[in-house]
């Protein structure tokens, strides 16, 4: 089952500024001919990555936007202190690879605007674009340690950023 749609007033102060930044940068995805996609990394030191989704334009089908993010912020110098203490923001909850990747990261709290069950609704059934209908807090249930997912956030961006794209 689905949790509610959260009003962007229900998020924690800097929570909705660092969502609207991750629908932005899922916008600038989808402008260069990438999936819309697009996250935010932000540690508790205020360390700020993000990464876009590249899959089209990199040809690899794991470039989502969060599995790159990781990706950076460890090519950064993210090490598993600040991975521990940081939030990850994102345009659409992360997929089962995605998730995957956060929980290995050691990530504890994940904040989403556009839930999966959403974007499916984008995606038509006979797409070439498979999609899992596994819900990130299944995933992180499933992991030895817990992971805080806040969301679906509502904001009319990141529904917008899908609408004709997936057609």
């Amino acid at each position: 089952m689905e949790p509610d749609v959260l009003a962007p007033a229900a998020l924690v102060s800097g929570d909705l500024a660092h969502l609207e930044r991750a629908v932005a940068l899922a916008q600038q995805a989808r402008d260069r001919g990438d999936h819309p996609f697009g996250a935010v990394l932000v540690t508790a030191e205020g360390a700020v990555v993000e990464a876009l989704n590249s899959v089209s334009t990199t040809h690899d089908p794991t470039a989502h936007a969060e599995s790159n993010l990781v990706r950076a912020a460890a090519a950064q110098g993210v090490g598993a202190a600040a991975f521990a203490t940081s939030t990850l923001y994102t345009s659409t909850e992360p997929c089962a690879m995605c998730s995957g990747a956060i929980y290995w990261a050691g990530i504890p709290r994940v904040v989403f605007a556009l839930s999966e069950k959403a974007l499916r609704d984008f995606v038509p059934e006979a797409s070439s674009e498979p999609t899992l209908v596994l819900p990130s807090r299944e995933v992180f249930a499933r992991g030895g340690r817990p992971i805080e997912v806040v969301g679906p956030v509502a904001l009319p961006a990141a529904t917008a950023v899908h609408e004709g794209f997936w057609a």
